[in-house]
C-alpha cells in the first residue's frame, strides 16, 4: 500500500489547497470526473459566461429605449456553447497536466473511499477519462476531503424513467430546447431560464413555493417574480406529481392536477452533498443529517488528521466560501500549533440574472424573528442620476440596521451590476463600519451608480445620536 503524506479527495476548490509551500511532501490529489470541479465545468464560470451573453441579447433587444437601432438581439446556443466550454474545457486540461507535472504531486483519477481511518481504495475504473483500471489502495498522514456536491432529483423524476438534464449536463446540450419546463425557483433555475429565454425557448417553471428566490429578502423576491412573470409560464405553489410522455414530449403533471407539455425537463431543486459515495463511517468521518460533513471552526473532521471543506461540508455552498475554506485548510496543515478559522456568518451572494441581485447579512424577514428593533433605509436606481441615464424603474437597494448604533445587519440590492455595488456594504458589515460612518465619511461618485447605495443609507431612520449627515 503506497503511503502519501496528504491526499485531497477532490480538484475543484480542494486542488487549491495545494500550492508550493507542500513541494517537500508526498501528496497525492484524487478526482472522479472534473478537474477545476463544478465550478470551472458544469457551475459558477460557465453559467455566468452564458447568462451575460443572454444579458447583452437582451439589451440589443431592449436598444430602442435609448434611441438605438439594434438586431433582433437572439443568442446563437451552439456557437456561444462552443465559445464558453472551449475556453472552459482547455483551463480544466491545462490545470491537470500542471498538476501531473509537478513532482511532489501524484494524480489518480477514479473513486476515492475510505477502507479505514486514513486509508483509501480508489476505483480507477469508475471514470472514463482515466487510462488505468482496477484499484489502487492508499494511505495518509492527513487527508483533506473536498469531493463536492451533486444536484438533487426528486422521487417523480427520478422514478420515470424518462429523460432529464440538470445544471451539470444542460448547458453542453446541442441545441436549446423549445418548450423547457424548470423544476425549482432558486437561483441555478432563474439563471438558466434567462440563458433559453435568450435562445428563444418558451419556458415555464414549477415551483413549490409562492415566490422565485425565496431565500432571498421578501423585497427582493416579490419585484423579482413580479417582473418575470411577462417572462416566463410561472406555475407557482405547486408540487410536480408525476413525469410522463416521452423523451422530446413530457406531460409533467402537478399536484392540482395541472399539466405541463415540455420537450426538456432541467431538475434544478437543489443539490446534495457526495458524502453518501466516500464511506464516511470506515474512516471515522461523522455526518450531519443532511449529509454534510461534520468540521470544527478549523474544518477538522471527527477524524484524525482529516479535514473537509467546500460543498461536501460547507453550511454556505458557495465558491467563494469554498476557497476560503481551502485558504484555512492550507494554513492548518501547514501550521497546527497556528490554527486559524472560516467566519461563515457575513457571507454575499449574487444571483446574476437580468435584473442582477446581490445580497449580504439578514434579510428583513430574518430580522423581524431575531432582532428586536430594526430600521429600513431603501433607495430606487431611478431616483439617481445614472439610472436616469439607464431608464432604470425597476432597481433598488435595501438595507438593514440597528437604530441605537447604525449597525448595518444586512444589505440587498435588485439592479444593474449589483454584484459589485454591494461590495462597500460587505466591508462594511465584516469590518463593524456603521451606517452614519459609511454613508458620511467617505466621498461617493456622482452620478455613478453607487449613489443608490449612498442614499439608501441615508434613508434609515435611526436615533437622533447617529448622525447620517456630517
Amino acid at each position: 500500500m503506497r503511503h502519501h503524506d496528504l491526499v485531497v479527495i477532490g480538484a475543484g476548490s480542494g486542488n487549491a489547497v495545494v500550492d508550493d509551500s507542500f513541494a517537500d511532501l508526498d501528496v497525492a490529489i484524487v478526482e472522479e470526473r472534473w478537474f477545476g470541479g463544478t465550478c470551472l465545468n458544469a457551475g459558477c464560470i460557465p453559467s455566468k459566461m452564458l447568462v451575460h451573453a443572454a444579458h447583452v441579447a437582451r439589451t440589443v433587444r431592449e436598444a430602442g429605449t435609448y434611441d438605438v437601432d439594434a438586431g433582433p438581439g437572439r443568442l446563437h446556443w451552439r456557437a456561444a456553447r462552443d465559445r464558453v466550454f472551449r475556453r472552459l474545457d482547455a483551463e480544466r486540461e491545462q490545470g491537470r497536466k500542471g498538476r501531473e507535472d509537478q513532482d511532489f504531486i501524484t494524480v489518480y483519477e477514479g473513486r476515492a473511499r475510505f477502507t479505514a481511518p486514513r486509508t483509501l481504495r480508489i476505483d480507477r475504473s469508475s471514470t472514463s477519462t482515466s487510462t488505468s483500471t482496477g484499484a489502487v489502495d492508499v494511505h495518509a498522514t492527513h487527508v483533506v476531503i473536498a469531493a463536492g456536491g451533486r444536484p438533487l432529483i426528486p422521487p417523480p423524476v427520478a422514478d420515470s424513467g424518462l429523460p432529464y438534464e440538470t445544471s451539470d449536463t444542460v448547458m453542453r446540450l446541442n441545441d436549446p430546447p423549445r418548450r423547457p419546463a424548470i423544476l425549482g425557483g432558486g437561483y441555478i433555475a432563474a439563471e438558466l431560464a434567462e440563458v433559453f429565454a435568450a435562445t428563444g425557448s418558451a419556458v415555464t417553471i414549477v415551483e413549490k413555493e409562492r415566490r422565485l428566490l425565496g431565500s432571498q429578502d421578501e423585497t427582493v423576491a416579490e419585484r423579482f417574480t413580479e417582473l418575470v412573470r411577462s417572462r416566463y409560464d410561472l406555475r407557482l405553489g405547486r408540487e410536480l406529481t408525476r413525469v410522463g410522455g416521452r423523451p422530446g414530449a413530457l406531460r409533467l403533471t402537478l399536484d392540482d392536477g395541472s399539466t405541463v407539455d415540455a420537450d426538456m425537463l432541467l431538475v434544478a431543486v437543489g443539490r446534495t452533498p457526495n458524502s453518501d459515495r466516500l464511506d464516511l463511517g470506515a474512516g471515522g468521518v461523522d455526518t450531519h443529517h443532511d449529509g454534510r460533513v461534520i468540521v470544527d471552526r478549523y474544518q477538522r473532521t471527527s477524524a484524525e488528521g482529516v479535514f473537509a471543506l467546500g460543498d461536501i461540508s460547507s453550511p454556505v455552498p458557495l465558491k467563494h466560501v469554498a476557497n476560503r475554506e481551502a485558504e484555512v485548510v492550507a494554513h492548518n496543515l501547514r501550521h497546527p500549533d497556528d490554527l486559524i478559522s472560516c467566519d461563515h456568518e457575513r457571507v454575499p451572494a449574487a444571483v446574476f440574472t437580468q435584473p442582477q441581485i446581490a445580497s449580504v447579512g439578514l434579510t428583513e424577514q430574518e430580522c423581524r424573528d431575531r432582532v428586536p428593533e430594526y430600521a429600513v433605509g431603501t433607495s430606487a436606481y431611478a431616483d439617481t442620476a445614472y439610472g436616469w441615464a439607464m431608464e432604470d424603474t425597476t432597481g433598488f437597494c435595501k438595507v438593514l440596521a440597528e437604530p441605537h448604533s447604525g449597525r448595518l445587519l444586512g444589505a440587498h440590492l435588485m439592479g444593474a451590476q449589483s454584484p459589485t455595488l454591494i461590495q462597500p456594504l460587505v466591508l462594511a458589515v465584516a469590518l463593524g463600519i456603521d451606517a452614519a460612518t459609511l454613508a458620511g465619511s467617505p466621498y461617493w461618485i456622482h452620478p455613478a451608480l453607487t449613489e443608490v447605495v449612498e442614499n439608501a443609507l441615508l434613508d434609515l431612520d435611526l436615533d437622533p445620536g447617529v448622525d447620517l449627515d456630517r
